[in-house]
């Protein structure tokens, strides 16, 4: 059985950092990108960074881009994504999803995430 489970969310002021973690079982990690994805109340889910099943390729959503990073530890099954210069506007609920690998990267539209979500993380910024 397949399981994802994101932690790390919290409370934050607006400038703060957190460093959200991802651990994944049930299946062969370094078979999938893995992608990080955003809900804020009343808007739609959004793709905020994915990785490559290597690592070696990344991409990230401009809102985002030069204050997120994303990473993976094949051998541990695990994925980060640290959040520096956080704003209220970040606040949302966080989730970790698994795209088999192609080959060709890592996609933030999830429609390439059929199958593995977690449940979320609650991300709060305040200003």
């Amino acid at each position: 059985q397949v399981q994802v489970v994101e932690s790390g969310g919290g409370l934050v002021q607006a400038g703060g950092s957190l460093r959200l973690v991802c651990t994944v079982s049930g299946l062969t990690f370094d078979d999938y990108a893995m992608g990080w994805f955003r809900q804020a109340p009343g808007k739609e889910r959004e793709g905020v960074s994915c990785i490559s099943w290597s690592g070696g390729l990344t991409h990230y959503a401009d809102s985002v881009r030069g204050r997120f990073t994303i990473s993976r530890d094949n051998a541990n099954n695990m994925l980060y994504l640290q959040m520096n210069s956080l704003k209220p506007e970040d606040t949302a609920t966080y989730y970790c999803a698994a795209a088999p690998s192609n080959g060709l990267g890592c996609s933030l539209d999830e429609i390439y995430y059929d199958e593995y979500w977690g449940k979320g993380t609650l991300v709060t910024i305040t200003s």
